[in-house]
């Protein structure tokens, strides 16, 4: 009798210790780096629903915009490193540095997935006096100044695809600067400007509209959603060691979250990226599918930044060396 009463106090004891807490217990706060409607805001929230089913919890999708997306990061990189603050971010941040932008990057952040990489395209104004790559060069070469290319600023898709190209072939061009690549695009086909760098993504509506022309893309293979249009490499082999390369969204979370919490993210979001759903959106808007986690996201990201942060140094666009911040050389 008196070892049933004792047990059943022991019992009671357990019993009424707390359950514990299992990661997600309450809302995640998923801040978005840019604004509303852009490509990684587009991507972040058609991903994170599939993420949520595998997770069991809910993320609150928040656009924090400013600072060339800084402030979006430096609200994560302050918050605890719990898992309930992530980053849905793109490629800017790498380049914070050189820039003189910001005095963090995502080497302050575990990379929960590197989900897809956008393809560059050079596109020209449907009058444009030529139709390929080597046309385009042998007339800048014989009308220098002339031809007008579209720039949204330093560190910028169209900067960085400009210096790829001066490194390899220099171009005697005018530059017209506007702000974001969507005003640019709009009088590339009005025809302000001759030529501008792009992402497949922005430029897939006007190219099969036929309100610009593909001069050709920045990828070692061509596109399924464009077969007919050239790869740089196709004509000009010489640009196969920097590619392949492109932007890129992710999600990112403190470093210093717990390997657990670090791990139920990286399952739900590698599952996400699986969902019939979102690939077709990846595919459809032109993007490479990555779904990169660990040592594979690491590696990835040191080479975006090695190589993106040494291509724009290298043609005085940047504002501090990469070898400042132990960027090396690639």
């Amino acid at each position: 009798m008196r070892k049933t009463v004792f047990g059943a106090v022991i019992a009671l004891g357990l019993g009424a210790l707390p359950a514990l807490a299992e990661y997600p217990e309450k809302e995640i706060q998923g801040i978005i780096q840019w604004g509303a409607g852009g490509s990684t805001d587009t991507v972040a929230r058609a991903i994170t629903p599939h993420a949520e089913a595998k997770l069991g919890g809910t993320i609150v999708m928040q656009n924090v915009t400013g600072g060339v997306g800084a402030i979006g990061l430096n609200q994560v990189a302050d918050a605890e490193a719990d898992g309930y603050s992530i980053l849905f971010g793109a490629e800017n941040p790498l380049l914070y540095k050189v820039m003189k932008l910001g005095d963090k990057d995502y080497g302050d952040f575990v990379p929960v997935n590197i989900i897809a990489r956008g393809v560059p395209v050079l596109v020209a104004n449907v009058d444009a006096p030529f139709n390929t790559f080597p046309e385009m060069v042998a007339y800048i070469g014989a009308n220098p100044k002339a031809v007008k290319f579209g720039s949204t600023g330093p560190g910028g898709l169209p900067s960085v695809v400009t210096a790829m190209i001066n490194s390899k072939t220099p171009l005697d061009v005018t530059f017209v600067p506007y702000d974001g690549d969507g005003p640019a695009l709009t009088a590339l086909q009005g025809g302000a400007i001759d030529v501008m760098p792009a992402v497949l993504g922005a430029a897939m509506e006007g190219i099969k509209g036929g309100t610009m022309k593909p001069i050709a893309l920045f990828e070692v293979e061509p596109s399924p959603q464009l077969p007919d249009v050239p790869t740089i490499v196709s004509t000009n082999p010489e640009f196969a060691e920097l590619l392949p390369w492109g932007p890129f969204f992710g999600v990112f979370v403190k470093k210093g979250t717990p390997d657990d919490v670090v791990a139920k993210l990286v399952n739900a979001y590698a599952e996400a990226a699986k969902h019939p759903d979102f690939v077709s959106l990846i595919d459809g808007r032109g993007f490479k599918m990555l779904s990169l986690s660990g040592a594979e996201a690491e590696a990835f990201l040191t080479a975006w930044q090695s190589t993106t942060a040494w291509l724009i140094h290298e043609a005085g666009l940047t504002k501090a060396s990469p070898e400042d911040f132990g960027i090396a050389k690639p």
